[in-house]
């Protein structure tokens, strides 16, 4: 065992009686919750497109994830932890990216960030059905609950259940591809630890994004300007890498039970910054249905928790 393998660092008992935990995940959701109203601008602005924005940002990640574990000596992952490892990365480093992007064409930054915010939930489920676990009934009444409301807002905005617009379903598909590799990302840091597990599958998927990234480049030269570049820049450093250390640090610093219920902070603030930083005009039923998907999910996280 060397000083920077992760058996050493998930030897160091969580500081339960510290308030670090709280900070440090709250930090983490802060730089999440930009993510949305940024991949607006940058897709809007139509000099990107959304496959060069989400494959070209996780290439960006990987490269910095790359140099990080190589910098600190980390030991390669073992037999089927790399398959896991493609499981967290088509859900996280692909999936979500990816689809989100494609949704923002269409949708507001706002309308997603009320649909995404059934994500704590949606990651509770699939870690209980991952883990063999046994929660509350209220738990699954919650949960189901959280769904219909996030289901019923995006098709009264689209006009009704049969209206139900292409950009919803592709917001739903990345919340499911992304509670699958919250999930399964949750289960495989504790053996290879919580910064290096979302690093090694940056890595994974930085060969075929990076593939991905020069077919869009040669179909269409991406262009943009400074403030859309910035933007870029910011989804490739701090959503897709940075943030992520701030999000396990604080899941590592604990109490994990508390750290992990400011996640449902993120759709409030990303509503908040998309009519501060895009004059998104904000309605009742987008306050109302955010209410509803944050309460239901609170609860859920809450009832699996005791």
């Amino acid at each position: 065992m060397t000083d920077n393998s992760s058996a050493t660092l998930m030897a160091a008992p969580p500081l339960s009686t510290s308030r670090a935990g709280l900070w440090w995940g709250l930090l983490g959701v802060a730089a999440f919750s930009f993510t949305l109203p940024f991949t607006r601008v940058v897709v809007d602005d139509g000099g990107m497109s959304p496959l060069f924005v989400a494959c070209g940002r996780a290439v960006v990640a990987a490269v910095l994830a790359a140099a990080a574990l190589t910098i600190t000596r980390q030991r390669l992952p073992r037999g089927g932890q790399w398959v896991r490892l493609a499981v967290v990365a088509a859900g996280v480093v692909v999936g979500f990216p990816v689809l989100t992007s494609f949704a923002l064409e269409t949708a507001s930054a706002s309308h997603g960030a009320v649909v995404i915010a059934l994500l704590p939930a949606a990651t509770a489920v699939l870690a209980v059905l991952r883990g063999h676990e046994r929660p509350r009934t209220s738990f699954w009444v919650m949960a189901a609950l959280g769904a219909i409301a996030a289901v019923g807002f995006a098709a009264v905005q689209g006009g009704g259940l049969g209206s139900l617009r292409g950009s919803d379903v592709l917001l739903l598909t990345a919340v499911v591809a992304c509670a699958v590799g919250y999930a399964e990302g949750g289960l495989l840091a504790r053996e290879l630890g919580a910064w290096q597990t979302i690093s090694w599958a940056l890595v994974l998927a930085g060969v075929p994004m990076a593939l991905v990234t020069v077919f869009t480049m040669a179909q269409r030269t991406p262009t943009g300007t400074p403030l859309d570049w910035a933007l870029f820049g910011y989804l490739g450093v701090v959503s897709m890498f940075l943030g992520f250390f701030a999000w396990y640090r604080g899941l590592g610093i604990g109490p994990m039970a508390q750290v992990s219920q400011v996640q449902l902070v993120q759709p409030v603030l990303t509503i908040c910054w998309a009519a501060l930083l895009l004059r998104e005009h904000i309605t009742w039923p987008t306050v109302l249905g955010g209410a509803a998907v944050i309460v239901c999910a609170g609860v859920a996280v809450r009832s699996r928790l005791r």
